[in-house]
């Protein structure tokens, strides 16, 4: 006897809630594999393999969720999960103080195929390893060079949607990541300079494109001259930001403080709330009119771009700021009417099966502008160019931050000359982004996927992309970091 579909299972499941006269109910089935191959020092360090797969239901009954599941898909474990669901959800509803309503969505049925055009599955385990082992070589190549790593990541999603409302959906979801980075000993300090191909929903074509190997002489030469550069001065500079830097300011500054479940204070006693209330909405300038800042859950190849969020909405592209006017939130069928919206944006994820949907931050973009990368540099007298991720820290409302990054030059006079070491720079995030006179145009433009943000108890990892030109920005403290690599 075969094992029923998924399909029959998730009719078993909400059979079940329906009959317990419950307003709404979903269940996610998710079958996941992923693969993650590191390198360090010229060896391979470890390979991991795992698959893990399982189910949850959700539950609405008088107004009060109720959420169970389990890693067992049987006929037996579903039914027994989903009253358990149930069960919950009427303990809430006795407590319940606020009630939900969810705001109407149209019923869907769909497919959602990630567009792969070389299956990192059916790549051959050597050649992977053989690639690491060959990037890491020439790393070390350039003297100076004491670590190095290298790293292959994929992960693919499988996963059936249904609810009592009557969308159904199915999902195939790919995303792949790779990166290297070299550490240079210098005088006894050390700093590390990374290359990061970034994480996107394609196959293994994004590993070729990024070209790791014809990447690593620059990495370690850079690597070298990091270490062995002058530290900052502390004062007042321009700053020229590339788009893998401005991906985690802007995810940091900009998206956390417009998840509308945290400025309700759904995350006050955990990771805070948010400067950006709802009494701004429409009416505080958030930066200076260069600045538009579009989320977009349909772009191609984005992590957020999945087709339809675990609340079955379509994903969609609205504005948080326009022109520098805060003009949106990123919300899910929940939190939706709490500002008078009668659709949800889209963006309640959950990082499994097991977890709970929550609001999470969209892909959320810095629109382009006029200038080229060259002409934002030449209108610079004193400042510092700052390529990628470095140190980050932000206060609870995300309003006080200082961020490192992974290299920086000195700007002399409208020219690139130097490479600095030790930067922070400081500052309030309105302040910051109303500094900002000039974005690169979109030929500069360059996307860079985050799966690890933390969010929720217990804590979740989230998925998005932030897309980014160069951009410019006036009059920012920077401070000696010493120590920070």
């Amino acid at each position: 006897m075969s094992s029923p579909t998924w399909e029959e299972f998730a009719d078993l499941a909400l059979r079940r809630v329906k009959a317990s006269g419950a307003e709404y109910g979903d269940i996610r089935i998710q079958q996941s594999t992923t693969e993650h191959i590191q390198g360090e020092d010229r060896r391979i360090a470890s390979i991991r393999h795992t698959e893990d797969g399982g189910f949850g239901v959700r539950v609405l009954y008088h107004g009060a969720w109720g959420f169970a599941a389990s890693s067992i898909l049987s006929l037996e474990e579903v039914p027994r999960v989903a009253d358990l669901a149930v069960e919950i959800a009427r303990g809430s509803a006795s407590i319940a103080v606020k009630k939900v309503r969810l705001v109407e969505e149209p019923v869907h049925r769909d497919r959602i195929v990630t567009p792969v055009r070389l299956d990192p599955a059916t790549v051959p385990l050597e050649q992977k390893t053989g690639l690491l082992l060959n990037t890491m070589a020439v790393l070390h190549d350039r003297p100076g060079i004491v670590r190095s790593t290298a790293e292959v990541w994929w992960r693919r999603d499988c996963k059936r949607f249904e609810s009592t409302e009557g969308s159904a959906l199915d999902f195939d979801l790919l995303a792949t990541n790779g990166g290297i980075s070299a550490t240079a000993l210098y005088e006894g300090r050390f700093a590390t300079r990374s290359f990061n191909a970034p994480h996107l929903r394609k196959g293994y074509e994004l590993i070729e494109e990024a070209g790791l190997m014809q990447e690593a002489p620059r990495v370690a030469e850079q690597a070298f001259e990091k270490v062995s550069a002058q530290a900052v001065d502390a004062g007042s500079f321009d700053l020229v930001l590339d788009p893998e830097h401005l991906s985690l300011t802007m995810h940091e500054s900009c998206g956390h403080p417009t998840e509308l479940d945290r400025v309700l204070g759904y995350e006050a006693n955990y990771a805070g709330t948010s400067f950006l209330t709802t009494d701004k909405l429409g009416s505080f300038r958030f930066g200076s009119p260069h600045v538009t800042l579009v989320a977009d859950n349909t772009e191609p190849e984005t992590l957020a771009a999945t087709g339809y969020d675990d609340d079955g909405v379509v994903c969609q592209r609205w504005d948080i700021v326009r022109d520098g006017l805060f003009v949106g939130y990123c919300t899910n069928r929940e939190v939706a009417p709490r500002i008078g919206e009668v659709r949800s944006r889209g963006s309640n994820r959950a990082d499994g099966w097991g977890s709970v949907p929550i609001v999470r931050i969209a892909n959320i973009g810095l629109n382009p502008g006029t200038d080229t990368l060259d002409q934002l540099i030449a209108g610079v007298k004193r400042g510092i160019y700052i390529e990628g991720h470095g140190s980050y820290s932000i206060d609870q409302r995300r309003y006080n931050f200082q961020f490192g990054g992974d290299a920086f030059w000195l700007i002399e006079h409208g020219k690139r000359t130097r490479m600095l070491r030790d930067v922070i720079y400081h500052g309030i995030t309105p302040e910051f982004w109303n500094s900002c006179d000039g974005v690169a145009d979109r030929t500069f433009r360059r996307r860079y996927g985050f799966i690890t943000c933390g969010k929720g108890q217990p804590g979740q990892s989230g998925w998005m992309t932030h897309a980014a030109s160069p951009a410019r920005f006036r009059n920012v403290q920077v401070i000696r970091g010493e120590g920070h690599v």
